[in-house]
C-alpha cells in the first residue's frame, strides 16, 4: 500500500507538473557528487550569516541534529554543544573531513526519500543550499517530520546559486521570491509541522577581499525557513536578529541630529552617504508634485537592509526600501523597491 507522503507527492506532481522536479542532468546523482568540492558555495559574509542563524534557532541543551544532504561543512556555531550531529550525503570523502559530525551515513534522497531513522530520533534537522536539488521535496519534507521529536525543528536555508544542471526545474524557473512560496509549500504539505517561519537577509556589502567585491555585487542573498513539528508550545524560538553590517550602530539621538541636518549635507542619517538626485517619474499615479526627489542608493545602507526583512513580516515579500529626502518640503521618506537596481535608471548627475 502507497504511504502517505507517497500519495501528497503524487497529488503535488500533479498540481505542479510531470517535469517541475526533472532537472538538465538525470545522471545518478552519487557519481555526480562523487567529486569532491571543498569549496564554500557562498560568500564569507553569507555563511556567517547562515551560522548565525542556526546557532540563534537551536535552543536544546544537548540536541540530536541531522545534517540533511551534508558536505564537509555544516555550519553549526560552536556554540552550540550537540549530543550528536549525524551527516546524511553523498560524498564520503566530504563527509570524512566534516568535524562537526559524528557520524554520516551514505544516502541518495532522490533515489530513495525514505530516511534510515527511527521516528523522533532527532531534534534538529538542517538543510543548507540543497532544497534545490530535491526530485521528491514532499516525501523528504514528510519523512523529516516523522523523524523529529514532538516540538523539533527542520531548517531550510537558501539562497540564489546552485548547480544548474542538477536544480529542479520548478526552482530554476521561479524568482527568489517564487522560491520562498515553494519551500512554504513544502512545509505547508505536511500536517505535522507547525507554523512556517521566514527571514531574509540580503544586500550585506561582501568582504573586502572577495573576488566579486570591486564589481559591487552584494553578498549572497540568505533565505532561511523553519518549523516546528507539533507538540510543543509555541514561541519558543525566538527569531534571530541578523547583524546589518559591521559599522558603528547609530544611536538614536545621532539619528535623529542626522535628520535634522539633511536639508544642508544631503546625506542619508542611517548611513551618511550623499543622497543622490532623483527624476521624479511623470505618470497619473505620482503622489508628488516636485520635479527632483534626493534617494541613498547605497546598497549596504542599513535603512535598505533591514527593509527587507521588516516588509516580509508586513507581508510584502521581495520588497525593502531606500531613504527619500523631499527638498520641497523638507521631509525624509521611505521608498519601497522591488530590488536593488529599482529605482537607478531616473538618477541625475549633478554637474
Amino acid at each position: 500500500m502507497a504511504t502517505r507522503n507517497a500519495i501528497q507527492e503524487k497529488v503535488h506532481r500533479w498540481v505542479y507538473g510531470e517535469e517541475a522536479f526533472q532537472r538538465l542532468d538525470e545522471s545518478d546523482d552519487a557519481v555526480f557528487y562523487q567529486k569532491d568540492r571543498f569549496v564554500s558555495h557562498l560568500d564569507r559574509t553569507a555563511l556567517e550569516t547562515v551560522e548565525h542563524i542556526v546557532g540563534s534557532l537551536i535552543i536544546e541543551d544537548s540536541p540530536v541534529i541531522l545534517d540533511l544532504m551534508a558536505g564537509w561543512d555544516s555550519h553549526i556555531p560552536a556554540t552550540v554543544k550537540a549530543a550528536e550531529v549525524v551527516g546524511l550525503g553523498l560524498n564520503e570523502n566530504e563527509l570524512l573531513r566534516n568535524g562537526a559530525l559524528s557520524r554520516y551515513v551514505l544516502h541518495d534522497l532522490n533515489a530513495d526519500p525514505n530516511l534510515p531513522f527511527a521516528d523522533g530520533t532527532f531534534d534538529v534537522v538542517l538543510n543548507t543550499v540543497s532544497v534545490d536539488y530535491m526530485t521528491r521535496p514532499f516525501e523528504v519534507f514528510g519523512e523529516v517530520a516523522r523523524i523529529l521529536k514532538p516540538g523539533g525543528m527542520f531548517l531550510v536555508i537558501f539562497s540564489n546559486r546552485m548547480f544548474p544542471q542538477k536544480a529542479v526545474k520548478i526552482w530554476k524557473d521561479s524568482s527568489e521570491e517564487e522560491r520562498i512560496f515553494l519551500v512554504e509549500d513544502f512545509f505547508r504539505s505536511v500536517p505535522d509541522f507547525g507554523e512556517p517561519h521566514l527571514l531574509v537577509s540580503k544586500g550585506k556589502p561582501r568582504p573586502a577581499d572577495d573576488k566579486y567585491a570591486h564589481l559591487g555585487i552584494p553578498s549572497d542573498p540568505i533565505y532561511a525557513m523553519w518549523a516546528e513539528k507539533k507538540g510543543a508550545p509555541k514561541g519558543r524560538r525566538k527569531r534571530p536578529v541578523v547583524e546589518l553590517s559591521a559599522g558603528r550602530p547609530v544611536s538614536a539621538e545621532e539619528l535623529e541630529a542626522r535628520k535634522r541636518q539633511v536639508k544642508k549635507t544631503l546625506q542619508c542619517p542611517h548611513c551618511g552617504e550623499r543622497m543622490k538626485k532623483w527624476k521624479v517619474p511623470q505618470t497619473p499615479f505620482t503622489e508628488w508634485d516636485n520635479e527632483f526627489m534626493y534617494i541613498c542608493f547605497n546598497d549596504a545602507c542599513p535603512y535598505l537592509m533591514r527593509g527587507w526583512s521588516v516588509m516580509e513580516s508586513q507581508g510584502n515579500r521581495g520588497f525593502s526600501y531606500r531613504m527619500m529626502y523631499n527638498p520641497d518640503r523638507d521631509v525624509l521618506l521611505p521608498v519601497p523597491v522591488p530590488s536593488l537596481g529599482a529605482l537607478k535608471e531616473s538618477i541625475v548627475e549633478e554637474a
